[in-house]
């Protein structure tokens, strides 16, 4: 066995212990030093990657710029999810992949990736889901008419609020999450009390999402302790944080 191999073993087998967070999301999970497993080793159990389609290749980046040739989704994520899915005591992942170039031709570099993983990818069909370990949902620019149309699927999606004013269709199924930049909706940032109406409309946002089955998360806010109480008090499903640790140690003492 190779040194990298040993040290991913060694990781992974870190990552298995540490209490998993449902109510935790890593954004940009790539930027952490060691992209999935800082995540997995701070309990986070719902991941986020940033992929460009770049010669052929999925590669992770927030821009293409940084979307190096050592950076691609299989080595990063996919190849370590599958050794880590060969544990009996690994918590099952949701993996976010944010599509960054063209939708189509990204999309189907992604399902041919995909097709080396589906022992271990949860899917769909004929309005049936079989969980596995890892659950694919994308989000970005995805062509969502493409993957609706499919008989059998291997992602799911990460929808909008218009979703929210679609119910019952698409199915929930299709769209098992929903997300919003916060900065479009509310002006409090955690500085003092959250004012009453925008608690009044984060609740009514919430209470939609859980009616339908869907769990709902918001982007661009500020990565406070004050914030991330005012979420999780008001039933926001994913906390969406930058800050492994502090996020985890909120979530884990607070944020049931």
């Amino acid at each position: 066995m190779n040194r990298f191999a040993v040290v991913l073993s060694f990781i992974i087998s870190a990552s298995l212990h540490a209490q998993p967070l449902v109510h935790g999301h890593a954004h940009n999970d790539y930027w952490h030093p060691w992209p999935l497993f800082d995540a997995l080793n701070h309990g986070f159990v719902s991941v986020e990657a940033d992929v460009h389609l770049l010669q052929g290749e999925l590669r992770v980046g927030h821009s293409a710029e940084e979307a190096t040739a050592d950076r691609s989704l299989k080595k990063l994520y996919l190849d370590p999810l599958k050794e880590r899915a060969n544990s009996k005591d690994a918590p099952p992942v949701t993996l976010v992949i944010d599509i960054k170039s063209d939708p189509d031709a990204t999309y189907a570099a992604i399902l041919k990736l995909l097709a080396n993983y589906h022992e271990i990818l949860t899917s769909w069909h004929d309005n049936q889901v079989e969980a596995r370990a890892v659950t694919v949902i994308l989000t970005g620019g995805y062509p969502r008419a493409t993957v609706a149309a499919e008989k059998t699927r291997w992602v799911a999606l990460d929808g909008g609020f218009d979703d929210l004013e679609m119910d019952p269709s698409p199915p929930a199924d299709l769209v098992p999450r929903v997300q919003a930049n916060w900065r479009d909706w509310f002006k409090w940032r955690g500085e003092g009390a959250m004012p009453e109406t925008e608690r009044v409309k984060l609740k009514a946002f919430v209470a939609t999402a859980h009616a339908q089955h869907r769990q709902i998360r918001f982007w661009n806010l500020p990565d406070r302790l004050s914030v991330w109480r005012e979420l999780r008090a008001d039933g926001v499903d994913l906390i969406n944080t930058d800050d492994l640790r502090g996020c985890s140690e909120f979530l884990r003492h607070e944020g049931h």
